[in-house]
């Protein structure tokens, strides 16, 4: 039996802004090629039943698990590659999902196909066999730019005077990468005896606001934070392109009225907060969703990671990714469990003296040398 779903079309070609307003009602219209795994678990997260695509899932350039991760949490993922939805569909259209069709008003508008959990395990599994072919590639990107990148990098950026302190304290660094949420869970201890400066990347300041946390900086192009969270009193500093110097998110911020800084430099923008960290004299960084491996570089489809491979190298030995900080963490052993510790301990002895004469007896004679020393 074909699955059929109806409901009103929510359409954005950024998936990351479209799952802020998704419900388990919408039908989401995304083009989003290789449906990296943050994106997957955003849009479950969201409740949405069916994802329509105008842009190949998995492509098979890289072992992609985003796909898989939606079609076995219950979504039903339609791939309509160059589909042109976007143009013949005003978003809260209702529209008609039937297998790999999409209909409105009884006319069809695309025609694709239903993508299965055996067919993405399969083509997942012959993805892990090429990577070699895909590292390669990478390596060579990287080495290419690593020149113009890395030399900009190691000759330090100029960034701007900022009211938060940063000289001697920790800094969380939160990007939404993959697995932020559960390591932004994992560092609460951290932050609340530490009291680290939090420096979020762009959607990072919704991951901490999320968690009850009010970001002191927020670094990026501004393209994945909500309005909330630029007028929330952070410290603002936009990721402009190191070529010529456009800063796309400062249109945005102009017209809020929220003062910021422009910093151009090359690479992504958590090399950048990372970068600012550093050079303000932090003490220590914790990285939350940063990229650290191959994966995920190419998720985002980066062709290298020249840039990102200096920032390591320049603050490597203040770095500590987050899946590590619990160790940091001093957990605070409160008087409720000692307490309970010592009663029950005291519990034990009653016991014992009340199942052995003998030892009540010793008891009884300690107490009354005890009475006869005191002159009681």
């Amino acid at each position: 039996m074909t699955d059929e779903f109806r409901g009103p079309a929510r359409l954005d070609r950024m998936t990351k802004r479209l799952t802020k307003r998704l419900t388990s009602a919408d039908v989401a219209i995304i083009d989003h090629r290789d449906i990296d795994r943050v994106s997957a678990e955003e849009l479950l997260d969201a409740g949405v039943r069916v994802v329509v695509n105008c842009s190949p899932s998995q492509s098979g350039r890289f072992p992609n698990p985003g796909p898989l991760l939606l079609v076995r949490g219950g979504v039903a993922l339609v791939d309509v590659p160059g589909a042109d939805l976007f143009d013949n569909v005003d978003d809260g259209d209702v529209v008609h999902v039937r297998g790999g069709d999409v209909f409105r008003n009884g006319d069809r508008l695309a025609s694709g196909r239903a993508l299965t959990a055996d067919e993405l395990t399969r083509a997942l599994r012959e993805q892990e066999g090429r990577v070699t072919q895909a590292l390669e590639q990478f390596a060579e990107n990287t080495m290419r730019y690593l020149r113009d990148e890395g030399r900009l990098l190691a000759e330090g950026i100029d960034f701007p005077s900022l009211r938060c302190r940063l000289r001697d304290r920790h800094a969380l660094v939160v990007a939404r990468g993959p697995g932020y949420k559960r390591d932004l869970s994992t560092v609460r201890p951290y932050v609340r005896d530490f009291k680290p400066v939090l420096i979020a990347v762009d959607g990072g300041a919704e991951a901490l606001l999320a968690e009850g946390l009010k970001p002191d900086v927020i670094v990026g192009d501004m393209d994945s934070v909500s309005d909330r969270a630029l007028a929330g009193g952070a410290e603002i500093v936009v990721h402009a392109y190191a070529g010529n110097g456009n800063a796309p998110g400062a249109a945005r911020l102009d017209r809020l009225g929220v003062p910021y800084h422009v910093v151009a430099a090359p690479g992504i923008s958590e090399d950048l907060a990372l970068l600012l960290a550093y050079e303000k004299g932090a003490s220590l960084i914790v990285a939350v969703g940063t990229h650290f491996n191959l994966i995920e570089f190419l998720e985002r489809d980066r062709a290298g990671m020249s840039s990102t491979f200096v920032t390591r190298l320049k603050v490597g030995e203040i770095l500590v990714d987050a899946k590590g900080v619990s160790r940091l963490a001093s957990r605070r052993v409160g008087l409720w469990p000692l307490a309970a510790f010592a009663l029950a301990g005291l519990a034990a002895i009653v016991v014992a003296i009340a199942a052995s004469p003998a030892l009540r007896h010793l008891i009884e004679l300690l107490v009354m040398r005890v009475k006869d020393r005191l002159g009681i």
